[in-house]
């Protein structure tokens, strides 16, 4: 199994529209907007984030503002992920300051995202998803979840905190790397058998049976 670099990233993007919407360098500044962000502006008048778009063998994705959801307690109640029950998740806020625009998952709790980005996954590709080190200074861990061979759709992200301290998780920034790996050809796909987690769209999918 070979580990995919930047060029096959970028060549699977153009050819086989792997990664929608694609950039093909990683992103660490963006125009800010003076009147918003005069406090985070750097001499060239851009505001530093969290890197997205293609590294050396992988590609970091970017939080979707769209939707993030966290877990909580009900009482009397167990999560049962063959029958999960919608109202254990509620919806979290969308912030905005001079940083940019954000989610706050609090102190030990778990809260799931989405990727802005679309995957379409090759057949003799398959990939997995490793949290980002800044975040992880900060106590969010990333679950690793794999994403197979013919999958498409947007990703559903799952984030931990396991620290003491409420911490920001920023939209369109990133967030997760994927790393690409090649195999020998399947002979069953994620799409031949049909999984239930195909064309995922893009907001939160919940776990299913």
């Amino acid at each position: 199994m070979t580990l995919l670099s930047d060029i096959e990233i970028s060549r699977l993007a153009a050819q086989a529209g792997m990664i929608t919407p694609f950039v093909p360098e990683l992103v660490r500044e963006v125009q800010a907007d003076p009147f918003l962000h005069a406090l985070s502006m750097n001499a060239a008048g851009n505001r530093r984030i969290l890197s997205y778009g293609c590294s050396s063998y992988g590609y970091d994705l970017r939080l979707s503002p769209n939707e993030f959801m966290i877990f909580r307690h009900i009482p009397g109640t167990v999560v049962n992920p063959k029958r999960f029950n919608p109202a254990n998740l509620e919806p979290a806020e969308l912030h905005s300051d001079q940083d940019g625009e954000f989610f706050i998952l609090p102190a030990h709790t778990y809260g799931l995202g989405v990727a802005m980005e679309r995957l379409e996954i090759p057949e003799d590709i398959t990939c997995q998803f490793i949290g980002k080190s800044t975040y992880a200074r900060c106590g969010v861990i990333a679950n690793l979840t794999p994403g197979e061979a013919g999958w498409r759709g947007h990703l559903t992200l799952e984030f931990s905190n396991s620290s003491g301290a409420d911490c920001r998780l920023y939209a369109n920034e990133g967030i997760v790397q994927a790393l690409f790996f090649r195999g020998e050809p399947c002979s069953t796909s994620y799409e031949d058998r049909a999984g239930k987690y195909q064309d995922q769209p893009a907001a939160v999918t919940l776990a299913r049976a």
